[in-house]
């Protein structure tokens, strides 16, 4: 798995049971390499010879996707035929569901059958593009995940995964899983500590923790109508960008960790904001992604929804048995065994496609 905040390669060796439940054997975690990052995030906006650039990038992320299972073989003594499947998620690069399906489209960037070529393993990609022909807007995808590793029949739960997008899947015990992109996780943030401090993250939010959030500013953002749009909705780079900081803030004189405290701000109000609009009975939360790493991130969050969810109890993945930094790789894993098992992984109470399909397209390496 290589996510929307570019920050590299989450690889996961798996067993799954006949049932599906899944656990982690073996991970690594792999940085990009300073010029396939470069060239991944000047991808996701448009240039010169795309469509040359993307078929090289496309490669070079299969060598390095190869290069992350190759360790996780040799860690754990393995050889290539005793894994089943490598699922592969590719680099999202543009992301535009419709409602018209003939103008909506996502693309992940990755060559899959040179990823088979490459470690001699049978591939399954290219997960999206099945939902969002079926009229569905491809995201999020790991709710069906969450809903069978996560669910229990005692309480209601939900799961946010802070990611470069902020996700929630609503796990209701009486049944019914639901979920959404809420808005920006990390990508915000991000992106404004790259531009003003030539810094890839935040780390633990120190930057953020020392402005003050600009309560006018951060209505402001709030006002964007993704917030208020009703689920199924997802969202990326294509809408939460620099482009999109820099139209809030050019009317006003905001000091730069002002700006990223509103930010951070803006990620937690947006979360919570969603949970009290569909979930507001959650009585557990358990969080997950590279946002966990975020520690002033996770403080606010626990303060503000103490005022907002007075009940909601916030509980980290690993507490339920999961790295937090893995679950999403671990997610497409678990896809890859469905798609093996011919089993429908699709929500439609989740991406609004019309019905269950099976996801994924099918390499195989011999």
């Amino acid at each position: 798995m290589s996510g929307t905040s570019l920050d590299g390669i989450d690889a996961v060796l798996s067993d799954i049971s006949d049932s599906g439940k899944a656990r982690i054997l073996q991970s690594v975690s792999l940085a990009f390499e300073p010029a396939l990052k470069h060239e991944l995030f000047d991808l996701q906006h448009p240039g010169a010879n795309e469509i040359h650039r993307e078929h090289l990038v496309a490669n070079a992320l299969a060598d390095a996707y190869a290069s992350a299972c190759a360790k996780l073989l040799l860690i754990q003594g393995l050889h290539a035929q005793q894994i089943h499947a490598i699922g592969a998620h590719g680099q999202t690069l543009r992301h535009q569901p419709q409602k018209n399906i003939l103008q909506s489209y996502t693309h992940q960037s990755l060559n899959p059958a040179l990823l088979a070529e490459l470690t001699g393993i049978d591939v399954i990609a290219n997960f999206r593009v099945r939902d969002m022909a079926a009229g569905g807007q491809g995201a999020p995808l790991v709710p069906v995940f969450h809903s069978e590793q996560f669910y229990s029949s005692q309480e209601n739960r939900a799961v946010l995964n802070i990611g470069g997008i902020a996700n929630l899947t609503l796990l209701p015990k009486q049944g019914g899983v639901s979920g959404f992109d809420c808005g920006p996780g990390n990508i915000l943030l991000d992106t404004w500590i790259q531009k003003e401090q030539k810094k890839d993250f935040d780390q633990d939010g120190q930057w953020s923790s020392s402005g003050r959030p600009d309560g006018e500013l951060l209505q402001k953002m709030l006002s964007d109508p993704y917030f208020s749009q009703l689920p199924p909705k997802s969202t990326g780079r294509d809408h939460f960008n620099l482009q999109w900081i820099e139209g809030h803030i050019q009317q006003g004189s905001y000091k730069p960790e002002d700006v990223q405290a509103s930010l951070l701000q803006l990620t937690i109000q947006s979360i919570l904001n969603g949970l009290q609009a569909h979930a507001k009975e959650t009585r557990c939360l358990i969080v997950c992604g590279g946002g966990t790493k975020n520690i002033a991130l996770l403080e606010l969050l626990k303060i503000h929804a103490q005022k907002q969810i007075p009940n909601l109890v916030i509980e980290s993945s690993a507490q339920h048995g999961i790295d937090p930094q893995l679950v999403e790789a671990l997610a497409f894993a678990w896809l890859a065994w469905a798609h093996q098992q011919k089993r429908p992984a699709n929500l439609p109470a989740v991406t609004g496609a019309k019905g269950l399909r099976v996801l994924g397209a099918y390499y195989p390496a011999a």
